[in-house]
């Protein structure tokens, strides 16, 4: 259960586009319900850097992230997370991300991937 929270939070994740290229901070929580049941949140202690590639733009960031299970102790891992997204047209936009989570065995480390299409009205 405690896997499957983290990888949904991992693959949930994602921070604002590229506005202007250089390093940025990023705190983020993201936290899960089942019903009205919490079961957990994970928050993000990112430093990232972020930037274009022609008419793309990206960031990659990481830092530690505090994991704070239901009726457990909290715990501190490392996460990080790339992305980039690229134009197609003045209203219509794809990107993707890839993203981390480590867990205190290296065999049930958290990953997440994410692919969109972003239409502006």
């Amino acid at each position: 259960m405690i896997k499957s929270v983290f990888a949904a939070t991992a693959a949930l994740s994602m921070s604002a586009g590229a506005a202007l290229a250089g390093p940025y901070v990023n705190v983020e929580t993201n936290a899960g319900w089942v019903g009205d049941d919490y079961s957990a949140a994970t928050t993000d202690l990112h430093v990232g850097y972020e930037g274009d590639l022609g008419a793309a733009s990206y960031y990659v960031q990481a830092g530690p992230a505090i994991i704070a299970v239901d009726g457990e102790e909290s715990e501190t891992q490392f996460s990080g997370k790339a992305g980039v997204g690229v134009p197609v047209t003045d209203q219509l936009g794809v990107y993707g991300e890839l993203s981390f989570l480590t867990a205190d065995d290296s065999d049930n480390n958290g990953y997440g991937g994410k692919l969109g299409v972003k239409y502006s009205f």
